[in-house]
């Protein structure tokens, strides 16, 4: 074992695929000789001494096997906003510290857009400071959301979930002969990506409602009039994020009063939305209606795991490594698509800074017309990510 030392965490929401990215890291540094170091808890955890040693918790490849195919966070994960230096630099001295006392030559942290803003920030104290230690970010998210990359570990899997589970809701709705309504609300605060793979079902939804697209909610009341008067089932998709044209969150129209935001700024729990939309709905159609929340199987879904997404968050896990032991710093690994058919990828450096707190919308051009559906170049953009689904069933028509 070389004196070597890379130490990664986890953070932000979990996703099926996230330990297959912390996997990657781990086998490089066993084949490398290199040891590994885990924040329990992400930063913040480790801002409090809380650290594992995981070259020495997976020592083989059936464990990294395993922890591949494991949902969820291995390490743990947290919320935790870094603040400026300007703000708190003793936050920054005492994470430098302690990155010193571990011996780290490179940090690798795993998530989303908060945590690339993490990356962004040590980065930068750290060439302030003239610190030799690197700083590479590692992408996850469900939502799919972050810019500088053609996708995100974890979106593969959620999306082959969120399909699979609106096909088999819809068979479930449409064995009454009545007249009724079903949303299925999905993941999304502000991106409609996960949404959007509610259309690859067999029994697709009729309507797919995005955050891109504002909601007029008087002219969603008409269309699932006028499709009612040709069918007995509506099936309706929605980001949970969907908002009104002066801007409003529908979930905030059902959400219980005191509810609060995390340390990012963000709504504590976007739920509700299909649940408004389906009392709007009775109320003024007078029809039977459902709302279906998928909740956190969406991300956490092993057994509806995209192999694609596995084996790309593994590869993206190991190219984190590498890029760190080069000597870079300030970057986010990110997939370049280079084909759709055959599909095939390429894995680059970009730089963090240009990823950390910006969100990358569903293109316009992607989205229907009327704004309540999705085009063919968004499922032949989603369909190599997500692979096969399950096995075909008897058509509903």
């Amino acid at each position: 074992m070389s004196d070597k030392c890379i130490l990664v965490g986890q953070s932000g929401g979990p996703t099926t695929a996230i330990n297959s990215s912390l996997a990657g890291v781990i086998a490089a540094g066993v084949f490398d000789g290199t040891r590994i170091e885990g924040m329990r808890y992400g930063i913040q955890g480790f801002l409090e001494g809380r650290s594992v040693r995981l070259d020495e918790a997976f020592v083989s490849r059936v464990d990294i096997e395993l922890l591949r195919n494991t949902p969820a966070s291995w390490l743990g994960s947290c919320r935790y906003k870094l603040p400026l230096p300007s703000e708190d630099e003793a936050t920054y001295e005492r994470l430098f510290q302690r990155f010193e006392e571990i011996g780290a030559e490179g940090v690798l942290y795993i998530g989303g857009n908060d945590s690339m803003d993490t990356i962004a920030k040590l980065s930068e104290y750290g060439r302030q400071i003239g610190s030799d230690i690197r700083f590479i970010g590692v992408p996850k998210t469900i939502d799919n959301d972050l810019v500088d990359t053609d996708h995100t570990p974890g979106y593969g899997s959620a999306a082959r979930f969120v399909a699979t589970a609106v096909n088999e809701i819809a068979y479930d709705a449409n064995v009454y002969d009545l007249k009724s309504v079903t949303f299925v609300e999905i993941m999304g605060r502000d991106a409609g990506w996960l949404a959007a793979s509610s259309a690859l079902a067999l029994a697709a939804p009729d309507l797919v409602l995005l955050p891109e697209v504002p909601l007029d909610l008087d002219v969603l009341m008409e269309r699932i009039a006028s499709i009612l008067d040709e069918k007995n089932t509506v099936m309706v998709g929605v980001s949970e994020g969907v908002r009104t044209p002066d801007g409003q969150l529908i979930c905030e129209r059902a959400a219980e009063p005191g509810v609060g935001v995390d340390e990012f700024g963000h709504l504590a729990t976007l739920s509700g939305t299909g649940r408004y939309l389906a009392a709007l709905t009775k109320e003024r159609l007078g029809c039977k209606t459902r709302s279906v929340e998928l909740s956190t199987l969406q991300r956490c879904a092993s057994y509806a795991a995209s192999r694609v997404d596995l084996d790309e968050a593994f590869d993206l896990g190991h190219a984190g490594f590498n890029a760190a032991l080069a000597g870079e710093t300030g970057k986010m690994c990110a997939v370049e698509r280079v084909s759709n058919d055959p599909y095939s990828i390429n894995i680059q450096l970009v730089d963090v800074v240009s990823v950390a707190n910006r969100v990358k919308n569903v293109p316009r051009e992607w989205i229907a017309e009327d704004g309540m559906g999705v085009t063919k170049e968004l499922l032949d953009y989603m369909k190599p990510l997500v692979g096969e689904l399950p096995a075909q069933m008897a058509s509903l028509d």
